[in-house]
């Protein structure tokens, strides 16, 4: 059984189709890197899997929560996916333990000692227990993106959308970030990544999506993407990238 299925899935931003028929099966405990040219669709179809951009066609469907443009149907799939951005979208004038715990209490009406038990371990989680009581602006790029993954990880999901979380970073901090994530693919968290870090890709996914035009252009172990690429696309691609 898939835990994440993306089938035939449109997404058309007016005469712009994005998303042109994208199928996508995604086992629990799978590690999936998604790559691919700004423009292709990667983001958007993230953004699709979460809710964030209703789709036109297709279904999209997640530990059977079902994608439907009602309030009923997106605030349980939102609770079944987290999503981590670019920037850190973090509230500037909350703690670091109050960002992490506002989720659980709004969305899933937690009461207040349980939420901040459960934000100091997931903070722990991420090496930043010991920053609860910090404001974000005290904190560097690679610890607000860090504090971002453990508020995700508060909601408990059953899965971790990545969109681009280290492409905001000073380069001394990506690895910092991409530390956090690696350890949560050890610990079998289903993860979907959009990523350019071909390394993280090659070392600690499963399976590598090359997506060219807003289709899956091609699919497989890192080993065969990165090393046996089929198609010219993925070839040039993989070129500008090394």
């Amino acid at each position: 059984m898939s835990l994440i299925t993306i089938t035939e899935v449109r997404k058309r931003f007016g005469e712009n189709e994005v998303l042109r028929g994208i199928s996508l099966a995604v086992a629990a405990g799978e590690v999936i890197a998604i790559i691919g040219k700004s423009g292709s669709g990667k983001s958007t179809l993230l953004r699709c899997i979460n809710g964030l951009e209703m789709i036109d066609e297709g279904t999209i469907e997640v530990d059977g929560a079902m994608l439907r443009p009602d309030d009923t149907h997106l605030r349980a799939l939102r609770q079944k996916v987290g999503m981590i951005f670019q920037s850190f979208n973090l509230f500037p004038h909350l703690t670091v333990g109050r960002n992490v715990m506002l989720s659980p209490m709004v969305v899933k009406s937690m009461p207040q000692r349980e939420a901040h038990g459960l934000a100091t371990t997931m903070l722990e989680r991420v090496g930043l227990g010991h920053k609860f009581d910090a404001l974000p602006e005290e904190l560097s790029g690679g610890q607000q993106q860090r504090v971002a993954i453990a508020r995700a990880l508060a909601m408990q999901p059953a899965a971790l959308l990545c969109d681009e979380i280290t492409s905001a970073l000073d380069p001394e901090l990506v690895n910092e970030v991409l530390a956090v994530v690696g350890e949560l693919a050890r610990e079998g968290m289903t993860l979907l990544m959009v990523t350019h870090e071909m390394r993280f890709a090659r070392e600690v996914c499963d399976r590598v999506v090359f997506m060219h035009q807003g289709r899956v252009h091609e699919i497989g172990p890192p080993e065969e993407v990165f090393n046996k690429p089929q198609s010219l696309e993925l070839q040039q691609f993989l070129g500008r990238n090394r």
